[in-house]
């Protein structure tokens, strides 16, 4: 699909997110940190959604210290979440703010790098259950709120082996496949609606998986989170209204 921006020159208005609540999970660190931190430079209300309360509680401060409006936290551990789990964040965002106007599903993990005919089944669940059926199952709880927004925007993080698998990529590739299929059945089945849904992949960036994925690759070789917000506030805003169902990457330029 033919994008009217290019995302290496982008740059958004200051108040792109002005009056918007957007929920960003795996907040506490790396794009999600940084996101949270982009979107509440530009006006948004983030609720902050992650696993370790203390990382969720330094990104609040840090809005704050920024002069962003007051953050939410949603403490909560995605790999073992149930549909209880869900329901309660619905009613605590009903409860706090009464609105939601986006989504970025970012958290994820990595699981093991090993054959499938290796594969640990319970990293396996893990891995599923973080990247692909929490998206879903969150996405599901909050479709009512959405809704009721004038302009939704729900982004789906995903990643070249979602497109093309690699060996040795395992539970990782296959859920990030599975993103793939989430973000355009919902974009197919939600068609003309206020509600639009894309897949961005961030690609190698400066993050803790990603040393992880690639222990010899020199970090400072990659963008840093913050150097690719341009992609993300596109997507979550205003100006990129009409836009559903597509799955795009943030380009690769030279970084300082």
């Amino acid at each position: 699909m033919y994008l009217p921006i290019d995302f290496t020159t982008y740059q958004a208005a200051p108040k792109l997110l002005e009056n918007r609540v957007v929920l960003v999970t795996g907040a506490g660190d790396g794009i999600g940190r940084a996101a949270a931190l982009a979107y509440a430079k530009h006006g948004a209300i983030v609720l902050l959604l992650g696993r370790t309360l203390s990382k969720l509680e330094a990104v609040y401060d840090e809005i704050e210290r920024q002069g962003g409006a007051q953050p939410a936290l949603l403490p909560l551990n995605l790999a073992n979440a149930k549909l209880d789990d869900y329901l309660s964040i619905l009613r605590t965002i009903e409860t706090k703010v009464g609105r939601l106007d986006g989504i970025l599903h970012n958290a994820a993990i990595l699981g093991s790098m090993s054959s499938l005919e290796d594969y640990d089944p319970e990293i396996w669940d893990e891995v599923m259950n973080v990247n692909l059926r929490a998206p879903l199952r969150l996405t599901q709880a909050l479709l009512p709120l959405l809704s009721q927004s004038p302009d939704a925007s729900v982004i789906f993080t995903t990643s070249s082996v979602g497109r093309r698998v690699r060996p040795m990529w395992g539970a990782y590739a296959i859920s990030k496949q599975g993103v793939e299929g989430l973000s355009s059945l919902f974009a197919e089945e939600l068609a003309g609606s206020n509600i639009r849904f894309n897949c961005l992949n961030p690609g190698g960036t400066r993050t803790q998986m990603r040393a992880s994925a690639f222990p010899n690759e020199n970090p400072e070789n990659l963008p840093k989170p913050e150097n690719i917000m341009p992609a993300y506030l596109y997507l979550m805003g205003g100006d990129s209204q009409g836009i559903t169902g597509q799955s795009l990457d943030v380009p690769r330029v030279e970084w300082a």
